[in-house]
């Protein structure tokens, strides 16, 4: 029997959640919540991110399986489809938007002065590129003829540079 701390709640601990709640006290997210917080639902979401959920179901299922060690994960609300999606539509995105912003400016803080093990007279970038799959009958303007079937998506490129900023 594992008496430690589950790896997740382990990864979650380096998170500053004094932060966080700074996030979410600006855009009032706690408003008229009463079981599931923007931290349960900010826990989900990242549990879903490192395991490669698609889908609500995908990450109930997955959510639910781990069973009585959610509590141990950090997550206090109860984890359904529905409290999924409702958390989703009404929590205010600017909350994570801040967060991972500050996030990004804490890592770029602490990889000042590393070197990048080249040297280079400018500043390099990374390009990542993906794929987002969306419902046909939301997004018609989406559409697009694959081999077997029309589906709906949409291109993401993201253009990051690679190097902290000065």
């Amino acid at each position: 029997m594992n008496l430690g701390k589950t790896v997740f709640s382990q990864l979650m601990d380096f998170l500053p959640s004094y932060e966080f709640r700074l996030c979410v006290d600006r855009y009032h997210g706690h408003y008229k919540v009463k079981s599931f917080s923007c931290w349960d639902l900010f826990l989900c979401l990242a549990f879903a991110q490192l395991t490669y959920r698609e889908s609500l179901r995908d990450i109930e299922t997955c959510l639910r399986a781990a069973g009585g060690k959610l509590y141990h994960m950090g997550i206090r609300g109860k984890v359904s489809r529905n409290t999924l999606a409702h958390a989703n539509e009404v929590r205010d995105w600017r909350i994570y938007r801040d967060f991972a912003q500050m996030l990004i400016q804490k890592a770029r803080e602490l990889y000042l002065d590393e070197p990048l093990g080249v040297q280079l007279d400018q500043t390099p970038y990374a390009l990542d590129s993906t794929v987002i799959d969306l419902c046909l009958s939301l997004f018609p303007w989406a559409s697009f003829e694959n081999t077997r079937q029309r589906s709906s998506s949409i291109p993401f490129s993201t253009y990051v540079p690679v190097s902290p900023l000065r």
